[in-house]
């Protein structure tokens, strides 16, 4: 019960990484708000996890007083607001050629404005707290893939206002902000997303060995038994930093040039 009686609003929590962690955060004793667009699963969500360990707000993130919505909810629901995890995202392909700026805008809209607005209208309560900021990223943050120009964009920019706000906070409100940063997750959305781009129902099942070392790629689970350490108090004061979830290594990476990664036939 490391998360006892803690508040911590969890969005994009009808699915995928956001669901994984508010089931967790709930087992470790925490209150938790489900938000996303999906109002089927969000019920179903609260559904399992109970009406007294979970309310439910459906909303899409960037629209103007979303996020103080969610705070609202939190405090009105349980007085007080322990944590936020800035899960929700738009995963969207985009090259130089496909990204223009309407498009570039609407991705930092959701995936970097929308999390930067809500540490703003939480921080009042995570102040009186000593509460906790999680961001979710993307190892993408580090350069990304071809195909992901303006996702990984913005969670490069993510990370920087995590560094830039981890510095700050800690010192002048005593909030600790940090970030996740994870690789190629096997999430519901991830499943559809390579069925779109024309791969096989059970694309997941064989894997080159380039992109899953360990003979598969990582499971909500895991992001969220990492994200219960960061929104608990055993993290102590540690305050702005960035850890990648990846089975190898991102920054410097070389991957072999050999048959196991360039057919030899």
């Amino acid at each position: 019960m490391r998360l006892r009686d803690k508040v911590i609003i969890v969005t994009g929590s009808t699915m995928g990484i956001g669901k994984a962690i508010a089931r967790k955060a709930v087992a470790e004793g925490a209150k938790v708000i489900i938000h996303g667009l999906e109002e089927d699963l969000g019920l179903a969500v609260v559904q399992e996890l109970g009406g007294e360990n979970a309310k439910l707000h459906i909303e899409e993130i960037s629209v103007d007083g979303a996020t103080q919505r969610l705070v609202d909810l939190a405090i009105n629901s349980w007085g007080h607001l322990d944590a936020i995890v800035n899960n929700a995202a738009l995963v969207v392909p985009s090259n130089i050629s496909t990204t223009d700026k309407a498009f570039l805008n609407r991705v930092l809209e959701v995936n970097t404005i929308a999390p930067f607005q809500l540490i703003q209208a939480a921080l009042p309560f995570l102040t009186k707290s000593h509460g906790a900021v999680l961001n979710i990223g993307s190892v993408n943050a580090w350069s990304g893939e071809p195909n992901l120009l303006a996702y990984s964009i913005s969670k490069g920019a993510l990370m920087t206002m995590t560094r830039n706000l981890g510095d700050a906070l800690i010192r002048e409100n005593g909030v600790r902000v940090n970030q996740l940063n994870p690789g190629w997750v096997l999430t519901e959305k991830e499943i559809e997303r390579k069925r779109e781009h024309g791969l096989a129902d059970t694309w997941y099942e064989d894997l080159p060995a380039l992109y899953a070392p360990a003979g598969r790629i990582l499971w909500p689970e895991e992001i969220a038994a990492a994200a219960i350490y960061w929104l608990s108090d055993e993290s102590g004061p540690i305050s702005g930093q960035v850890i990648d979830l990846e089975q190898y290594p991102m920054i410097g990476r070389n991957a072999p040039k050999d048959t196991s990664t360039i057919p030899n036939k």
